[in-house]
């Protein structure tokens, strides 16, 4: 792949799922494996390494907190994700909101869980974290039983899985053999297992600590990272850090290079700019000791690498010229492996991994093809993240950088963007299967005695709502701005507004009749319809039915039904008297569908879109007569 960018990072997932089916070659037929994604996948991209575990049959994700394990709910993650860290006792709600499940070592936070899940009406799943040595997060051995005993007193949360984590799986196998030991009687002590019993990572896995185990977490190792030392020809990098030269100079012998002076050329040559320094994440504890992989051979970096840019000397690559591509993690060279650049300088390779490529591009392939690319510097966009007014210039620059015209930009978001959210509440309303019928029976006295009913599904977002009459135009509009008003009636200016010239017949949410209340002034009615069950049913889609009945006049000559909220699947339905001899509707409708299928029978016409069309506020139709 030739991209020539100042640096990008290429995450093979043909690779990963290789190095996953290596793995997977390990287990027992009864253990399956938790893919570990925290800090975003250690640098290669949480959403990504998650879908691709989970196409390999992974159980299960682990992250470290509630923010990673949010955000993957929010890119549409559905699988069970297990939070590895403690979460604070503020986080309770949100975890149990967003389907999250925390390992639990302290009797504040699984109280606060039952809480919120009782809230809920569910039953909230728990993995209790022991502490078998590591003495970092979790209960301590000896503590184990009497705190699953108090645990167990909590109805709403299920233990679903206990775990721990091996200090040394890697290369102490003493320690590790405690370990497994003290975690295996406590184990073999319950009388109750649970469903998952996790404490192997892929080291303990291969090293033969996952005897209790049921459940092993693939981390470092499934990235292709080699913590045991022996397996570098079984597991492959996903992830490459790559740039290219930007220059290419001569060097005299006895010159220098770089801050401080630390490296002197011994002889003539040639060395290299690399457009890419500390704050791209090449540490800084690299000068004069990493290589990079360039022209199909191995190239030294000299002198201290700056915050923008690296040296390298190239003297015996003589034919290289500028703007050539080089890897500086990962590829083919193992010179270039992250656990062998970090031991140069006694480093992690996990934070070599997870600090690469801060200004860099990171691409997805599948077997050298790219799938797509996630942007510099932010992964993803989360909307959450920003503060409203910061939100809408990302919108509007957004628009106008889609549109390639900052003018068109700024006009669909101020037209239509910025009408829709910020002019009505900030939640956003809308309706499905909306359908409206006026019925209309012969005229008596000037006015023709109308029936009106109003289905559609909605998520009620209170125990109450309003029912508006007003008798100006002006009125009406103030109805308009508020969000608490379902439906909208104008009344001719020549009837007096009371319960005999508009009555709600019937009122219902959810199959539940509603109580109504009355109240008048100047100019308007309105009907307050709520009842004490409501309370139950916020937040959730329900289906309202608004019955009317009131009076029309006929020298009026048409008869105006307008949308009101972003609706998805319209239908409205006029139906007249023979004495109306002539209706003509005229449609006006904003959205997906300009022009919704008409249906003209005798006494009755319909107008209605496709169930998965959306349409505009102040879309409808008028019928004239």
């Amino acid at each position: 792949m030739e991209l020539h960018e100042r640096s990008w990072v290429e995450i093979d997932l043909a690779v990963f799922r290789e190095n996953l089916n290596f793995l997977k070659s390990f287990l027992r037929e009864d253990q399956g494996f938790l893919q570990v994604v925290k800090a975003d996948a250690y640098g290669h991209g949480a959403k990504e390494i998650a879908n691709a575990a989970l196409a390999e049959g992974a159980k299960y994700l682990g992250v470290a907190n509630l923010d990673e394990g949010s955000i993957l709910r929010r890119q549409g993650i559905k699988a069970p994700i297990l939070i590895l860290s403690p979460s604070l006792p503020d986080e309770a709600r949100a975890i149990v909101e967003n389907s999250l499940t925390p390992g639990v070592s302290d009797l504040q936070l699984a109280r606060l869980l039952d809480k919120e899940a009782q809230r809920l009406g569910i039953t909230q799943a728990i993995h209790i974290k022991l502490d078998t040595g590591m003495h970092r997060s979790g209960i301590r051995l000896e503590d184990a039983q009497s705190f699953l005993s108090e645990i167990a007193k909590f109805k709403h949360l299920e233990i679903e899985g206990i775990f721990s984590h091996f200090s040394a799986a890697e290369d102490d196998e003493g320690f590790s053999k405690a370990q497994e030991e003290g975690f295996t009687r406590l184990i073999e002590s319950l009388d109750i297992k649970p469903k998952y019993i996790h404490l192997a990572n892929s080291s303990a896995l291969i090293k033969g600590y996952a005897k209790a185990c049921n459940l092993v977490r693939f981390g470092i190792m499934s990235f292709g990272i080699d913590v045991i030392g022996n397996l570098q020809n079984k597991l492959l990098p996903v992830m490459s850090f790559k740039s290219t030269l930007s220059q290419v100079k001569r060097i005299k012998k006895g010159e220098y290079v770089g801050y401080k002076l630390s490296w002197q050329a011994p002889r003539d040559g040639l060395y290299g700019i690399i457009p890419v320094g500390y704050a791209d994440g090449y540490d800084f504890m690299l000068s004069n000791k990493a290589v990079v992989e360039i022209a199909g051979h191995t190239a030294p970096i000299i002198g201290r690498i700056s915050m923008d840019m690296s040296t390298v000397d190239l003297s015996s690559i003589p034919d290289v010229m500028p703007d050539e591509e080089l890897c500086l993690l990962g590829g083919k060279s193992k010179e270039t492996r992250a656990e062998n650049l970090s031991a140069l300088y006694d480093g992690s390779a996990y934070e070599l991994l997870c600090q690469v490529g801060r200004r860099a591009k990171r691409y997805y392939l599948m077997k050298e093809q790219v799938l797509h690319s996630a942007p510099l510097a932010r992964r993803d966009f989360i909307a959450s993240d920003f503060a409203d007014s910061k939100l809408s210039r990302i919108i509007s620059q957004a628009l106008s950088a889609r549109l390639r015209s900052e003018e068109i930009g700024e006009m669909v978001y101020r037209e239509i963007l910025r009408t829709l959210i910020f002019n009505q509440d900030r939640d956003v309303h809308y309706r499905r299967n909306f359908r409206h019928l006026v019925r209309f029976d012969e005229a008596e006295e000037g006015y023709y005695p109308a029936e009106t009913v109003l289905t559609y599904d909605k998520v009620l977002d209170s125990d109450y709502f309003i029912v508006a009459c007003a008798a100006s135009d002006e009125v009406l509009r103030s109805y308009f701005l508020r969000n608490d008003v379902e439906y909208r009636w104008l009344l001719d200016s020549g009837l007096s507004l009371s319960e005999d010239t508009f009555e709600i017949s019937s009122v219902k949410v959810g199959g539940i009749d509603l109580h109504t209340e009355i109240h008048s002034g100047e100019g308007f009615l309105e009907i307050r319809c709520h009842h004490p069950e409501l309370a139950n049913l916020i937040g959730k889609e329900q289906e309202f039915e608004i019955r009317t009945k009131t009076f029309y006049p006929a020298d009026s000559h048409q008869l105006s039904v307008f949308i009101s909220d972003l609706t998805r699947s319209v239908e409205i339905v006029f139906e007249y008297p023979a004495s109306l001899k002539h209706v003509e509707p005229v449609s006006i409708f904003s959205g997906q569908e300009k022009n919704p299928a008409m249906s003209i029978e005798e006494g009755r016409i319909s107008l209605k879109t496709k169930e998965d069309q959306w349409v505009f506020p102040l879309s409808g139709v008028v019928f004239t007569y």
